[in-house]
């Protein structure tokens, strides 16, 4: 079969659908000039052609020459607004129908609202008349024209020198193309309903004043005034887009121009913006919405990024048509009958990365292996390996690396918090620390024997963390008593008990060794080992530490119950008979009670024979001085745990809900941000102001309100020699390695992920700088008998969520971008500050109710846990197939292969529990380094192309990762590390326009 017949069955529509199609020329004519449209846009990808066009490889070389470019400066955004030819009252007039930033708005019948953005459903027809008009129309590439009056007329003198265009027809496009422009401005909510009742007062007869204004050469007050130029980010320009029918020509006018320097053109846009490109379309009337929908092309197209590169950089005709064509080759087409057209498409949440496209244009050249080969790298590399865990070979080379890193940034961690975000996230992580500080104090003192209580905590906390914001690495990370210290701290105290030894000081010995080995660490670079923490490992950490959370602030509103017990027994029909009364033995000092109460006036005593009780006695009273309660109302106690659950459940969920108002549509995009930044201390105020109005005595925050230990018998100093035997200071080396471990990998874990690329740190981390700076801590907490503090993994996440920036102007349709974290140092050391001062807040603080902060422990343990990847592969656990998510692992590893993954995973943070829970927390320390060596061990049964979706690849050795780079696999390898990285992004607060 020929090449001409092949083409016949690529045709698809009639001669006469097609605008280009005259009455001269015949069916067949016109079927070759289509047939042609389709072969040479598909010539680069087509089976009966390999060759690629010319213009195909200038586009591809175009677009990695500029690659290098392109990363110090970005093109401008485009605005594109779609202009049509009306006729009103015999009058022509231009009307703003479509506009696009990213999305497409259309006027909605009436034109007196914008639509929902949605995305572009073109028909494959208006493409290839679009590529057709481009073809056979005047390209004008670098025009240094200023007007647009200017424009046109150097368009038409063109058509003229080409004898395409003759004086009349020239006279009559100028006279359409500079007819009055109407624009859609959004109106205000103030605006639309007074609009709504002057129009009713007026009656139907009345009739709206146009808002028609001639073409001008400056912009309008209307376009300075434009609302909707906030939603354009800045740098933006204009796209032109003017197409309909006119009665006087016979043949289609069409025109490209792009600007030499992007100028304002008066009043021909929406929004006072310099335009770059223009794209006029006038023919004869036709059948169909033919010149609507070419419009619409051409601005989807001016959507399109690698068309945008295209047309900016395009010297000839050809290479604008190959820009279409590489656009048609990525086109994926619905089939008629199958869908609905008038269905808009919601904006997608992620929009692809158009790397994918460029890699298939560069394929082939030379620059596409080294980009091929960086993408296997990327996709089979390590997220962790950064400059600052290279392998230095000098003394101590890591942290003089990270000094030296850091050392620029140190006064920008201080003036980049002067933001209002940074007042919200100091008052919400200083009460989920001081609450951290309560209840590890509590906890940690009744397991030492007050040895180190609530003041201590309080005390260590502040002093160490603010010592650390001052000089880590990491500023962001908010150190703090921690669940798996807690566990080594009481074993500590009850071998100290056994065998009679003095606690603090064995715990001073303790800790020195523990500096020493932290320092070693150090010196030698261990941070390294780091890369070995893959997500497998850090999601168990996490989901560890989150379940704590959970644990603890559900076990303390259980043990309310034993404070506050329910009143099971409570009968309201028996209320009548509810009484207590305060009674006194014979024996009692009546007259010692009476001066005392009632200063011997008004007493209920009369004389030396007492009544038998005494109503106006407190309790307290009646017990201080020798009596007892009688009455079966005695033991009554209000309903203080009721309202403790309320509180407890309301403040968990509001914070929640609080959180997802972020994301809803109601008020504006700011307002909304304000709140959700501000969520948990408008919860906090809430309920306690629930709880004042209540009246019941909620158990309180209670912080101690002087410098003095918890236990007097302690002091402030440690003194090293005395208390032990002397053999005891080397002994104390054996549990020190244990503790080490345990602090090396709890503080690194959280290290790796705070640092992790997905957080968008521009600063740097310094895991050497923050370990050696727990090293000197150590010192410092042992000699003063404070409690251990290392990184507080779930407070952390926590501050680092409650920094996020995102874009604050984004185009309809378009989700803000994750900008990273605001990074500074002055959030947690006020908030240290603060932990500090808390000793002199005490008559403010004292009015928190405690469940409130139980509530909100609660809400952080769920948010860190609902973070990870393992929560979502749990539920895939109870969830049939044809119901799971579409999650992009699915996708690419077997089902069963997933559940594998998730089942080792879980029976790892069981296993971590058990040993926390029971006596052989002892070896707690050895287990978390054992979750490295299992995930090492589960290469031996599961492929790295299995382990790459679903987790982290290990370091291998040079061979090793040759042999990894050159296993097979798809086409789609060179994006996995882009989409994993997108699966493991940290929740944003988006903001929908």
């Amino acid at each position: 079969m020929k090449l001409e017949e092949n083409q016949a069955f690529l045709t698809f529509h009639e001669s006469g659908s097609a605008i280009f199609d005259n009455g001269n020329c015949n069916r067949s004519e016109g079927l070759r000039s289509r047939n042609s449209i389709i072969i040479s846009q598909a010539a680069s990808r087509s089976i009966f052609s390999s060759k690629i066009s010319p213009a195909a490889e200038r586009v591809g070389f175009m677009l990695g020459e500029h690659d290098e470019e392109e990363k110090e400066e970005s093109l401008p955004r485009l605005f594109t607004q779609l202009n049509e030819l009306f006729t009103v009252n015999e009058d022509m007039e231009w009307r703003e129908t479509a506009r696009w930033i990213r999305f497409e708005e259309k006027t909605e019948d009436g034109g007196e609202r914008w639509s929902k953005p949605h995305v572009t459903t073109l028909s494959l027809h208006s493409i290839f008349e679009l590529r057709t008009c481009i073809e056979k129309g005047t390209i004008l590439l670098d025009t240094k024209k200023g007007s647009f009056k200017e424009i046109i007329e150097t368009v038409m003198n063109r058509k003229i020198a080409n004898n395409t265009l003759n004086e009349d027809e020239k006279e009559r496009i100028m006279y359409t193309l500079l007819q009055k422009h109407v624009h859609q401005p959004k109106k205000s909510r103030r605006k639309t309903m007074t609009n709504m009742i002057t129009s009713s007062c007026r009656g139907k007869k009345a009739a709206e004043k146009s808002a028609v204004v001639e073409l001008s050469e400056t912009p309008l007050k209307e376009q300075l005034k434009n609302k909707f130029r906030k939603k354009i980010p800045d740098g933006t320009e204009a796209a032109n887009i003017l197409v309909g029918e006119v009665d006087f020509l016979n043949r289609p006018f069409t025109a490209f121009i792009r600007l030499k320097e992007a100028v304002l053109l008066g009043s021909l846009t929406e929004v006072a913006l310099p335009s770059r490109f223009v794209f006029i379309l006038l023919g004869p009337k036709v059948k169909m919405k033919a010149y609507h929908e070419i419009g619409r092309a051409m601005a989807t197209l001016f959507t399109d990024e690698l068309f945008q590169k295209i047309a900016h950089k395009a010297t000839d005709k050809e290479e604008l048509i190959a820009g279409i064509d590489e656009f048609l080759d990525e086109l994926t087409v619905l089939p008629p009958g199958k869908w609905d057209p008038t269905v808009r498409i919601q904006p997608p949440k992620f929009l692809p990365s158009p790397l994918k496209r460029k890699q298939m244009l560069l394929r082939g050249s030379s620059c596409n292996g080294s980009l091929h080969h960086h993408e296997e790298k990327l996709a089979h590399g390590h997220p962790h390996v950064s400059e600052e865990l290279k392998k230095t070979g000098k003394f101590f080379g890591g942290l003089i690396k990270d000094i030296k890193r850091k050392a620029p940034w140190y006064w920008s961690d201080f003036y980049d918090a002067l933001n209002i975000q940074c007042l919200s996230a100091i008052l919400f992580i200083y009460l989920a620390t001081i609450t951290n500080s309560i209840t590890f104090g509590g906890m940690l003192g009744d397991s030492t024997d007050n040895m180190q209580g609530v003041l201590e905590n309080f005390l260590g906390t502040a002093i160490c963390g603010g010592i650390f914001c001052l000089f880590a690495g990491q500023p962001l990370t908010i150190i703090s008593s921690t669940g798996p210290v807690l566990v080594f701290e009481r074993l500590l105290f009850n071998f100290s008990k056994d065998y009679n030894f003095s606690y603090l000081e064995f715990r001073l010995w303790i800790g020195l060794w523990v500096s020493f080995y932290c320092l070693i660490l150090v010196a030698t670079n261990a941070s390294y080992l780091v890369q070995y923490f893959t997500r497998f490992t850090e999601e168990c950490f996490c989901a560890l530490i989150s379940c704590i959370f959970i644990y603890d602030a559900l076990k303390k509103m259980i043990n309310m119950t034993y404070q506050f017990p329910v009143n099971w027994d409570y009968n309201i029909n028996h209320v009548t008979q509810y009484n207590c009364k305060c009674v006194f033995p014979e024996t009692a000092n009546y007259s010692l009670v009476n001066a005392t109460l009632y200063n011997n006036s008004d007493s209920c005593f009369n004389g030396d024979i007492p009544p038998l009780n005494c109503s106006e006695i407190s309790q307290s009273e009646c017990l201080e001085f020798g009596g007892h309660l009688e009455g079966n109302s005695c033991n009554y106690v209000p309903d203080i745990f009721l309202m403790s659950i309320i509180l407890f459940c309301g403040t968990f969920l509001f914070s929640m809900s609080l959180k997802k108002f972020q994301t809803s549509r109601y008020l504006s995009a700011s307002i909304r941000k304000l709140i959700g930044d501000f969520s948990v201390i408008l919860t906090i105020l809430f309920f306690c102001g629930v709880d004042f109005l209540c009246g019941l005595e909620t158990p309180k925050l209670i912080v101690p309100n002087e410098f003095k230990p918890t236990n007097p018998t302690r002091s402030w100093f440690v003194f090293p020699f005395g208390g032990n035997p002397w053999w005891v200071c080397l002994l104390s080396g054996v549990p020190a390695i244990l503790i080490t471990i345990l602090i090396f990998m709890d503080q690194q874990i959280t290290a790796v992920i705070l640092n992790r690329k997905e957080y968008k740190l521009k600063k740097g981390g310094g895991l050497h700088l923050d370990f050696f700076c727990i090293a000197i801590l150590f010192i410092v907490t042992s000699f003063m008998g404070l409690p251990w503090f290392v990184s507080a993994t779930v407070i952390s996440i926590a501050h680092m969520n409650s920094l996020k920036m995102e874009t604050t102007t984004s185009a309809p349709g378009e989700q803000p971008k994750f900008l990273g974290i605001r990074e500074q140092r002055v959030t947690g050391l006020v908030v240290f500050i603060l932990t500090g001062a808390s000793v002199f807040l005490s008559p403010v603080l004292k009015y928190i109710p405690m469940p409130v902060l139980y509530g909100i422990f609660l809400q952080m343990g769920v948010a860190a846990l609902g973070s990870i990847q393992f929560t979502d592969r749990l539920h895939l656990l109870f969830i049939p197939p044809k119901y799971q998510p579409d999650l992009i692992y699915l996708r690419h590893v077997p089902l069963r292969r997933v559940h594998l993954f998730t089942v080792i995973q879980m029976l790892c943070l069981v296993i971590l529990w058990i040993l926390k829970s029971t006596i052989a927390a002892i070896i707690f320390p050895l287990m978390l380094l054992a979750l490295a060596v299992i995930r090492k061990a589960m290469e031996w049964f599961m492929s790295l192309h299995d382990l790459s979706w679903l987790d982290d690849i290990l370091p291998q050795s040079d061979k090793k990762e040759k042999e990894a780079e050159n296993e097979e696999t798809d086409s789609s390898d060179s994006e996995i590390s882009e989409l994993k990285y997108q699966d493991k992004m940290p929740e944003i607060n988006i903001s929908v326009n």
